[in-house]
């Protein structure tokens, strides 16, 4: 058999509400009772805020005050510095006119001991008896040159200007008269012997000099005649050699200054065949080695030597005129000895004997020597 329970209604919501309403009626309270507190303090803000506003507009008035006086004090402190610095310059000024004037009495003061120590000493009377007889209220007689039958003037009376014009007149002609020497005769007889020994020492100089201006000249004379000599000798052979070098081409020799032989510059002029230069700094390195030999061989064949050195001359030398250069040195080894150095297989073909250096396989040089002469007999 079936029970059956008819649902029973909660009272849970009625309290929840009422609950809710008295918290809602608290709420409503606290911020009636919170708008009277902030209306309160709002209140009293404004007033506080009024307050202040007094108080910054004084204090606005005093700091103006303050900085007015501030301002006139600062222009008064500026006023009393200037015055201050002018009366420290003023001062200084005083301090040192004052001490000019100390300094300047203590020199006039030395100056008056001095001259009274220089007037006792050189004429003897003190100052007191010279200013009684010299000084500026006693007369100045005439000095000057009068004729027989005149007059000498009145004295007149004293002008400083014209005293010392006179004083400064009469210092300089005793400075002019000078002391009285007693060992002058003395001195003059030794002064005398030491004229006549430097006159006799002077006049040998002078023939000394002549003397040796006339062996200058004479060397000068036979400088110049030996070098024109041989220029005509080196001319000669410079033309023929250059004609040997350069076949179809013309070599010459000019002087800078013939006039003076003693200082002339030699220039060489070249214009190998079938060109028309002359300045040796256009012409191929070839053409210029060339040239240059040119210039000792004339030198060799005008002047001979002993022997010669000549180190790698024809190292820009093609096979043609290497082998016009070696004509010129079989020529050159008939009356002289040649030593060359050279790298040219051709030259070291026509020498009678070879010398090299080379270096062995353990780092030592090494001097070896070929005679050439029995493959020339060969």
């Amino acid at each position: 058999m079936r029970s059956t329970v008819a649902p029973t209604r909660s009272c849970a919501p009625p309290r929840a509400e009422r609950d809710s309403r008295a918290r809602a009626t608290e709420r409503r309270e606290r911020l009636i009772r919170e708008g009277a507190a902030a209306e309160a303090v709002n209140a009293g803000v404004t007033i506080v805020l009024q307050r202040l506003e007094r108080s910054v507009m004084l204090a606005a008035d005093a700091r103006a005050a303050v900085e007015e006086s501030r301002r006139e004090r600062e222009q008064q402190l500026l006023a009393a510095r200037s015055t201050l610095r002018d009366l420290g310059r003023e001062h200084d000024e005083l301090v040192n006119s004052v001490h000019r004037d100390e300094m300047a009495r203590t020199q006039q003061k030395m100056r008056i001991d001095q001259l009274e120590e220089r007037a006792l000493e050189e004429l003897g009377p003190e100052a007191d008896g010279l200013i009684n007889d010299y000084g500026p209220t006693t007369l100045v007689p005439f000095f000057g040159e009068v004729a027989e039958d005149a007059i000498a003037p009145e004295p007149v009376p004293f002008v400083r200007e014209e005293q010392e014009k006179r004083l400064k007149t009469a210092e300089r002609a005793l400075a002019m008269l000078g002391r009285v020497n007693p060992l002058a005769l003395e001195e003059f007889s030794a002064m005398e012997e030491r004229h006549k020994f430097l006159s006799e020492q002077l006049e040998d100089l002078r023939r000394t000099r002549k003397d040796l201006l006339d062996i200058v000249r004479e060397v000068d004379d036979r400088v110049q005649q030996v070098f024109t000599e041989a220029y005509a000798d080196v001319e000669k052979a410079f033309d023929s050699t250059f004609a040997r070098l350069f076949p179809g081409g013309e070599g010459r020799l000019v002087l800078t200054d013939p006039d003076d032989m003693l200082n002339t510059g030699i220039e060489v002029e070249a214009r190998p065949a079938g060109k028309k230069v002359k300045r040796l700094s256009l012409l191929s390195g070839g053409e210029r080695s060339l040239v240059a030999v040119a210039f000792p061989v004339a030198l060799f064949k005008a002047r001979p030597s002993p022997f010669y050195i000549l180190d790698e001359v024809e190292a820009a030398l093609d096979d043609t005129n290497l082998g016009r250069l070696l004509e010129i040195y079989e020529e050159l080894r008939e009356n002289s000895q040649l030593l060359v150095i050279t790298h040219q297989k051709r030259t070291m073909e026509v020498g009678d004997a070879l010398y090299g250096v080379t270096m062995r396989g353990d780092g030592v040089t090494t001097v070896i020597s070929q005679r050439l002469e029995r493959a020339e007999s060969a």
